[in-house]
C-alpha cells in the first residue's frame, strides 16, 4: 500500500551532522508511525527513532537520544532523520519503516510492514 524510498546518507566526520529522508507513496504517510532503524555490518538491526502515528511523540533509544531527531511532514509524504554529533559507531545502512499501529512500542522490526531500500550512513575521519 504504501513505498518507501530514503536518500541523504553519505560520509561525514565523527561530530558532523546529516539529515536522512523517507519518501512515501501509494498511500498518505499519515496513516502510519514512522520508523528508522540501522543495521552495520554482522549486526543486528536497531532501532532509532520512531515518531507516533498522531501527534508527534517520539522514541529513542539511549544510544541516539540526544543526538537524533524524527520528524514528519504530512503535506510532503515525507518523514525524517535529523542526526547530529555523528560517531563512528553510528556508521550503517539505514531504513525507513512504516506500520499502522498508532505508537511506538518497542521499535521491534518485526512489527513493521513496509520498508525503504536502505541508504549508507559512514561516519569517518
Amino acid at each position: 500500500q504504501v513505498q518507501l524510498v530514503e536518500s541523504g546518507g553519505g560520509l561525514v566526520q565523527p561530530g558532523g551532522s546529516l539529515r536522512l529522508s523517507c519518501a512515501a507513496s501509494g498511500s498518505a504517510l499519515e496513516n502510519y508511525k514512522v520508523a528508522w532503524f540501522r543495521q552495520a555490518p554482522g549486526k543486528e538491526r536497531e532501532g532509532v527513532a520512531c515518531i507516533f502515528r498522531y501527534g508527534t511523540s517520539t522514541v529513542y533509544p539511549d544510544s541516539v537520544k540526544g543526538r537524533f531527531a524524527i520528524s514528519r511532514d504530512n503535506a510532503k509524504n515525507t518523514a525524517y532523520l535529523q542526526m547530529s554529533s555523528l560517531k563512528p559507531e553510528d556508521t550503517g545502512v539505514y531504513y525507513c519503516a512504516a506500520e499502522t499501529g498508532p505508537f511506538c512500542t518497542g521499535m521491534d522490526p518485526v512489527q513493521y510492514d513496509y520498508w525503504g531500500q536502505g541508504t549508507q550512513v559512514t561516519v569517518s575521519s
